[in-house]
């Protein structure tokens, strides 16, 4: 046996081919964190200290602030924050609660241990002056345009120590989470969709059995809560008051302009158009709800430049931070509200929609609303946070035009919210883990056999069930490995398919391969089915074809096999378009741009000869005509339905049917290139169609699956190939018994 195939290689290779951020960051003792913040604060902080890299995705009034400085200040890097404009004042301020000095600067001048500047002036800063930096509010990301974001990506993709922080992302928000983890160096987004993902009709989805992988690796690098107990911590001091949403309807007078009479929004220019018709009313109604209080402070959200600017004229006292005013005035005037020394607020959600503590107020009104659901829960969160200590009323003033617009807000609403729970139910056991340094399994490796005197068939990994098999006594292979297809049959690492590059599905195929070479008889071939590649743009950024067939040429003869020979097989172009969608196969782009016409991809079986003097020679039971149509470079008439019933084996979560390899194709192999009485073996033996063939040819058959369904499957088919064949069986047991005694 060769050395590279020990079980202690091959555990150390499945290890680390598990899809998981691993740690690269510093070792923080809980003693080390402040007595301030909360253990499940504290023990956020450590774990991000330990990754290095790593995002925080809390909600709103979690203690990000607190979070992101202990994390800067226990990295002992010099760190940058870069954060929201009217934030980072406050981050300044909140960090002297905890002892840590932040210096705030816009200039790019940064000789304090931690500076804090704004997303606009970082360009300012030298990403080299720093061994860490923070990404405040960094769901950020996804707002910028996608140059600003590239470059802010690139600006710190050398930095040693990252850190985002943001509030929980939606589960089925791609960009954000691909984001962030692109920033982190983590993942890229190409990469990520490729690795979990599937694109068909309705967009990318994450793959069935992509599923438990795909939040495992989220929650290696990124936390997600909405309340301390999420992580198993308790929620003491962070329940939240009760939140009162109390949208007022202005009736209109008039009919809308240039129509006889309503019929419902058309799209965003109407909405405008109606949103600025209504402005006068809507501006009363909010003025006379104000002006009419005597409950605290408020916040007043406009959308409009003329809705903040009549506002503030009709509620005496008011005080309004516009888009061009300094940044000094805007984080004065914010931080005067914050201290109570202002009664009414007046500005827009961009500017003090994220990141703001506003709990000193517990009234605001919308003047209006836009169809952004996301803009909305932020404003709201603003005051409804943990740390709050009375009930929220949330005013919404809409013309009774509008209406759609404020369902729209809410349906959004309560799909997050679902979304939210969703994220946090499958993320949670694996976040606690993550927290506590262990690891968790979802899939449970399982053996288990089912033979007899004829055939053998194994449930299990073939990489290890293989060295069962005793040296020289395979007579023939013929089977068909997965096609370089993550996630696609079962969601373990134990799957060659579940390979993120070539490089690493060759070297777990190698693993097979060297088996397959002791087990086999000298002399002997082995059969392989495989069939060439598409190249996909989100995935290898090109479209085109990758040579899956010479890969696994050159990966057998690496392994000590010699290339024997091969066959081309037939393929029909039109259903292969429409089982795959291929832009190169379809009539339409025959007609529009033919340099994308491409032919349809054939399967081939490649043959390859283990080195040495056949023991045993084969004598084929085919006459003359036979082997001059097998002996063919090309083989025809192999029907692609030619194959045994698959329904039964299918899983929920399989993203393609399985395709079993056509009996017409595994037949020419086995009367080919074995007698009767060898093994035929299969390491991917699937439902069993090899053994099948086998058997009905009066051949042993040894067969490993991996897939529990298959198994189940291949235990039926070879149960009915037994039972379909007794005369055959029969035959076959008295030569051999012949055959034994001389």
């Amino acid at each position: 046996m060769k050395e590279k195939n020990c079980n202690a290689e091959y555990s150390t290779f499945l290890a680390n081919k598990q899809i998981f951020a691993k740690a690269d960051g510093k070792e923080i003792k809980p003693g080390a964190v402040h007595k301030m913040l909360f253990p499940f604060q504290r023990d956020l902080v450590i774990w991000g200290c330990r990754k290095g890299c790593a995002a925080i995705f809390a909600d709103t009034g979690l203690g990000k602030t607190f979070m992101q400085l202990e994390w800067a200040r226990l990295m002992g890097e010099k760190t940058l924050i870069v954060a929201p404009l009217t934030v980072a004042k406050q981050t300044s301020n909140e960090a002297k609660k905890i002892g840590i000095d932040v210096l705030y600067s816009r200039d790019g001048t940064s000789d304090n241990q931690i500076t804090i500047t704004n997303y606009e002036m970082v360009g300012k800063f030298n990403p080299d002056d720093f061994g860490a930096v923070v990404l405040d509010e960094s769901s950020i990301l996804k707002a910028m345009a996608g140059k600003t974001k590239q470059k802010l990506t690139e600006m710190f993709s050398k930095t040693k120590y990252r850190l985002c922080c943001t509030a929980t992302p939606s589960p089925n928000d791609f960009t954000e989470i691909g984001n962030h983890s692109e920033f982190l160096g983590v993942m890229a987004m190409s990469d990520m969709l490729a690795t979990f993902f599937v694109h068909d009709d309705d967009g990318w989805r994450l793959r069935g059995h992509a599923e438990a992988a795909f939040y495992k690796w989220l929650s290696s690098w990124g936390m997600s809560c909405r309340k301390p107990s999420d992580l198993g911590y308790s929620d003491d001091g962070f329940i939240l008051p009760d939140l009162n949403i109390k949208p007022l309807w202005v009736s209109m007078s008039q009919q809308p302009k240039n129509t006889l009479f309503f019929d419902g929004l058309k799209g965003l220019q109407h909405r405008s158009q109606i949103r600025r018709q209504t402005t006068t009313e809507r501006i009363g109604a909010t003025a006379d709800i104000v002006n009419n209080s005597d409950n605290g402070q408020w916040i007043c959200w406009c959308g409009l430049n003329t809705e903040a600017t009549l506002l503030t004229k009709a509620i005496p006292g008011a005080i309004e931070i516009k888009g061009s005013d300094s940044a000094d005035y805007k984080m004065d005037t914010l931080q005067s509200f914050q201290a109570g020394e202002i009664k009414v607020l007046v500005t827009k959600p961009r500017i003090a929609g994220f990141g703001m503590n506003l709990q000193s107020c517990h009234n605001m009104a919308f003047v209006g609303l836009s169809d952004s659901w996301e803009m909305y829960y932020q404003c709201i969160r603003r005051c409804w946070r943990f740390g709050q200590t009375k009930a929220v009323s949330v005013h919404i003033v809409l013309s009774e035009w509008e209406s759609e617009i404020f369902d729209n807000v809410l349906a959004k609403e309560r799909k997050a919210s679902e979304m939210s729970r969703n994220l946090i139910s499958h993320v949670q056991k694996y976040e606690q883990e993550e927290l506590m340094s262990v690891e968790h399994k979802d899939w449970k490796y399982e053996t288990a056999s089912f033979d007899n005197e004829i055939f053998t068939c194994l449930l299990g990994d073939s990489s290890e069930r293989l060295k069962e098999i005793a040296t020289d006594s395979i007579g023939l292979s013929v089977f068909s490995p997965p096609f370089l297809s993550l996630y696609t049959y079962t969601p373990t690492e134990r799957d060659v398919g579940n390979s993120k590059t070539a490089d690493e599905f060759f070297g777990h195929f190698g693993f097979i391969m060297d088996e397959l070479l002791r087990a086999t008889m000298p002399g002997r071939n082995c059969c392989v089915h495989v069939s060439q590649v598409p190249a996909m743009l989100v995935r290898d950024g090109y479209i085109g074809m990758k040579d899956f067939r010479g890969m696994t040429i050159l990966a057998f003869e690496n392994r000590g096999w010699t290339y024997h020979g091969e066959v081309c097989i037939d393929k029909d172009p039109q259903a292969q378009a429409i089982r795959t969608h291929a832009k190169g196969l379809a009539f339409k782009q025959l007609k529009k741009d033919a340099s994308w016409i491409r032919p349809a991809l054939a399967d081939y079986i490649l043959v390859f000869r283990k080195p040495g003097d056949n023991p045993k020679p084969i004598l084929p039971d085919i006459d003359n005509d036979q082997w001059i149509e097998w002996a063919r470079p090309i083989w025809y008439g192999i029907r692609e339905s030619d194959t045994l019933n698959k329904s039964t084996a299918r899983d929920d979560k399989d993203d393609r049917h399985i395709c079993p390899l056509q009996l017409g194709t595994i037949e020419r192999c086995i009367r080919l290139w074995s007698n009767e009485g060898d093994i035929v073996a299969d390491p991917f033996a699937g439902i069993g169609s090899t053994g099948y063939v086998a058997l009905k040819y009066n051949r042993q058959f040894w067969g490993c699956e991996l897939k529990q369904s298959y198994f189940t499957a291949m235990k039926i088919n070879i149960q009915n190939a037994k039972e379909l064949n007794a005369g055959q069986m029969a035959l076959f047991q008295e030569k051999k018994a012949a055959h034994d005694k001389s």
